[in-house]
């Protein structure tokens, strides 16, 4: 009895070290890259942004992306890459008014990404 509750201890204890450190990781991540992102969004209303400065942006998403891959769906990187790469077109075209506006999805999307892998009592049940 005593082996069964501490075999149940050790593995409720892995499985909560896994969940904490999946958030962590994924968290930190997408916080760099909402920060790179923020950068890109500030250039872009003041009319400074490049086709450069929002393909060094994808760049980095996509080294990320590898690392991500492992910890989140699919879904939820295709989602990123899609948005990323209309506003990578948008603002080597110059149209910074949608390019601004796919900058704030996807803004918000790095801040409620991480939220869905926090282990918490919503995302268990």
């Amino acid at each position: 009895m005593v082996k069964s509750l501490l075999a149940i201890a050790v593995a409720a204890s892995l499985l909560l070290g896994a969940g904490l450190f999946e958030w962590f990781y994924v968290n930190d991540l997408f916080g760099d890259f909402g920060g790179e992102l923020n950068a890109l969004c500030l250039k872009a209303e003041d009319g400074t942004a490049s086709g450069e400065d929002a393909k060094a942006v994808q760049a980095s998403w996509e080294r990320r992306k590898e690392e991500l891959h492992v910890w989140i769906p699919h879904n939820d990187v295709r989602l990123i890459d899609d948005y990323l790469s209309e506003t990578v077109g948008l603002i080597s075209r110059g149209e910074t008014s949608l390019a601004l506006a796919k900058l704030s999805i996807l803004i918000h999307l790095t801040e409620c990404l991480p939220d869905t892998y926090k282990p918490g009592i919503a995302n268990i049940f």
